[in-house]
């Protein structure tokens, strides 16, 4: 099983994130107003899903298209032994421990403006 989240306020505008196979499994919204960079919103919305461990190439394209390219936004999520990270238009499948496809996973969202404290997805 694959679960993740997706943040309500990193879709571009009109985008939709709703691949088959995906699960809702809650909405909160949360106060980031401490940590957010610039030009970001102080509280998010969290889309929390689940979907099969097969749908994973999938959920992945379909967050590469929804994801607004401003600010560095990404998702990610597990996927067996991967980690996925997605940003707009590009998709880093990370195996645990490959430390060079994770510091690639990271340059690649310093060269998009992800904020430093925010690539601090899991292993």
């Amino acid at each position: 099983m694959i679960t993740g989240y997706v943040i309500g306020e990193s879709l571009r505008p009109g985008a939709g994130f709703a691949p088959e196979g995906l699960r809702l499994r809650g909405v909160r919204r949360i106060d980031v107003s401490g940590s957010a960079a610039d030009g970001q919103p102080g509280v998010w919305t969290l889309v929390e899903w689940e979907a099969d461990e097969g749908d994973a190439a999938g959920i992945a394209d379909a967050l590469a298209d929804a994801l607004e390219p401003e600010l560095g936004w990404y998702a990610d999520f597990s996927a067996g032994d991967e980690r996925v990270v997605v940003f707009a238009g590009r998709v880093f499948r990370i195996r645990r421990g490959d430390a060079v496809g994770r510091a690639e996973a990271i340059a690649y969202g310093r060269s998009v403006g992800t904020p430093e404290h925010q690539l601090d997805w899991k292993e």
